[in-house]
């Protein structure tokens, strides 16, 4: 099982990390192996999405169902695709700022995966590997064009 943990120390609070995050349709603006992002369902507290990838030669879906709380935190389970486990976990921890009025807060994602076979995992590992270790960053720099850089 691979298993990816970052997290990040930001100038943005929870609410506007929270928002890019659930936002998926404006993935594909940003997110440069994401060629297309459909929501499948929505509720007050849930999504299903579906994305596709395409990266270095390589295209695939997968379709989770997210679970929110709002400001707080998104859990990622996987509902089908080329995967036999996927699960995921973007928290958003409020920080105290040095000065009143600035917003801060600790982003941490953690995500584990196993192919569900030899051919995907040899196939899609090397792509998304590097997705996944790159994620947290593109969200950064996603803030920055979004909320102005801090």
């Amino acid at each position: 099982m691979k298993h990816i943990k970052k997290s990040v120390l930001l100038w943005y609070s929870p609410a506007e990390m929270y928002r890019l995050v659930t936002d998926i349709r404006e993935y594909p603006k940003f997110l440069p192996w994401c060629q297309k992002a459909e929501v499948l369902e929505e509720a007050e507290t849930s999504m299903t999405g579906r994305l596709h990838l395409a990266y270095a030669g390589v295209r695939h879906a997968f379709t989770t169902r997210n679970t929110h709380v709002p400001d707080s935190s998104v859990t990622v389970e996987l509902v089908d695709g080329p995967f036999s486990v996927l699960h995921g976990i973007w928290r958003f921890v409020p920080l105290q700022a040095p000065e009143p009025g600035q917003k801060a807060c600790k982003v941490e994602f953690e995500l584990k995966y196993v192919f569900s076979n030899l051919a995907f995992e040899m196939l899609l590992s090397p792509v998304f590997d590097r997705i996944a270790n790159t994620f947290v960053d593109s969200f950064v720099k996603r803030a920055e064009q979004v909320y102005g850089p801090r």
